[in-house]
């Protein structure tokens, strides 16, 4: 008997050296269903589902290979060896996989060749054959946010769209996807209303609540964007540690409103309640503590605990956007050993030059390292400096335009302090043209600004 999925495509719960028996199929199947649900929401139950399913049907080489793209997704270098694992697993229960769950073993193996954006174009091909398969969009869809691909994040999703009806089981956490995408690109009325939509339909789209989250960071509408995250708790409260980014996004918004005391206490009650080295929760905490110094307030010994963590993984190297988070910790902890650590690391990752990450290693990790920690020092002419090389190619390092934001905040203001006061007022602009309005940090240095030109002071360039 053939099973399928809640999508509508066949699935090969056998195969490899074991055999599901067909009570362990169909119970295999609902979990794997669950799975995929899990995954979409960001759901902390999806690891456990997922084990249910390869503890029911072990034969099941889509169900191996995602276990092995789920660990590619923390870049972690630990995880790398079970990921590998995994791609075995999962080649050895190929002989009875169809042609859309090799597609899931396809990408896994490009991927851990050093090819991610390969493996997304591998899990596209896939979807314009199976449209309605949303495991194949999320995956494509994270995968292209981690290296910072917009247009194709938006174009894979775009080419399938039509596909999803309010009918489909995926449907709001595809809006929800999308609407991540459109603010991604700038289309900010758009992403709102879709992703108001996507959470309407689907309240635990937790994607969907941070899109539209995303679109109030953007344009500078703390207000509404204070008034979106707390009247939607209910959108993350399931979550893995995602849900603490979405307290960081809630941070960001009581940092504009001047809050400082409030966003402290989120930070130490809600976004480092677990003290986890996760680079997606390190980044979290490093980006809040250095805008928070930026604007003068005194964080205390918060830096300690990221910066011990962050000595520990000097040596990852699986995403440049987590090493350079690793090393905001490292500087604003002042762990000189570690630093120097990280920066040698990425040296030989740039000369080594073989795979993707090692190109973004060269053009934006190490620039941006010498720059961060030029900053610290004090050297904010060499801050500048260093920083300038990186921008042009810091997109590639991945993550969202709000979290890049802080290496941004950064370099206009080591441009400031440098006396690059031309140059200052340049980055000022284009930023808050990219970001669709005008901000409190934006605000308060182009006063600034204005305050030196009156003073008579003559504006500097490079």
């Amino acid at each position: 008997m053939t099973l399928r999925d809640q999508f509508g495509y066949p699935v090969s719960l056998q195969g490899g050296s074991t055999d599901a028996s067909p009570t362990d199929r169909r119970a295999a199947l609902a979990a794997w269903n669950k799975t995929v649900l899990a995954f979409l929401a960001h759901s902390r139950q999806a690891p456990g589902h997922l084990q249910d399913v390869l503890r029911l049907a072990p034969g099941f080489a889509m169900a191996s290979a995602c276990q092995g793209l789920f660990c590619l997704l923390q870049a972690r270098r630990e995880l790398v060896a079970s990921a590998h694992a995994a791609l075995g697993r999962a080649q050895a229960a190929g002989r009875g996989a169809n042609t859309r769950e090799k597609a899931y073993v396809d990408a896994l193996e490009l991927w851990l060749a050093g090819q991610p954006m390969a493996a997304a174009n591998a899990l596209d091909a896939a979807l314009m054959r199976h449209p309605a398969d949303a495991l194949a969009l999320k995956l494509s869809h994270a995968i292209r946010f981690m290296h910072g691909d917009i247009i194709g994040m938006r174009a894979s999703l775009e080419r399938v769209m039509k596909t999803y009806t309010p009918d489909h089981p995926a449907y709001g956490y595809v809006q929800g996807c999308y609407a991540f995408a459109l603010e991604e690109s700038g289309d900010y009325g758009c992403a709102e209303r879709i992703g108001r939509m996507a959470v309407e339909h689907t309240p635990d789209d937790a994607w969907g609540v941070h899109a539209v989250a995303h679109v109030f960071e953007m344009t500078g509408d703390t207000e509404r964007g204070v008034g979106w995250l707390t009247a939607n708790p209910g959108g993350w409260a399931h979550c893995n540690n995602f849900g603490y980014h979405m307290w960081w996004h809630l941070a960001l918004m009581r940092l504009e409103r001047g809050e400082t005391d409030a966003v402290l206490e989120l930070y130490d009650t809600r976004i480092r309640l677990e003290h986890t080295d996760d680079y997606r929760d390190i980044s979290n905490a490093a980006s809040l503590l250095s805008r928070l110094e930026m604007e003068g307030v005194d964080v205390g010994g918060r830096w300690e605990e990221l910066a011990e963590l962050s000595s520990g993984r000097t040596e990852d190297g699986c995403l440049v956007f987590a090493d350079l988070h690793y090393m905001l910790a490292l500087v604003g902890g002042d762990r000189e050993d570690a630093m120097r650590a990280m920066l040698g690391r990425l040296r030989e990752d740039a000369a080594r030059g073989s795979s993707e990450m090692d190109s973004i290693a060269r053009t934006a990790g190490v620039p941006s390292a010498l720059g961060l920690q030029a900053f610290r020092n004090g050297d904010y002419d060499q801050a500048y400096r260093a920083l300038m090389r990186a921008r042009p190619n810091l997109q590639r390092i991945g993550g969202s335009h709000a979290q890049r934001d802080v290496f941004e905040q950064i370099t206009a203001e080591a441009a400031l302090r440098a006396g690059h006061l031309d140059d200052a007022r340049r980055l000022l602009d284009e930023r808050q043209v990219r970001r669709g309005g005008r901000d409190g940090f934006a605000t308060r240095r182009l006063a600034l600004l204005e305050g030196l030109a009156g003073d008579g002071l003559a504006p500097t360039g490079t």
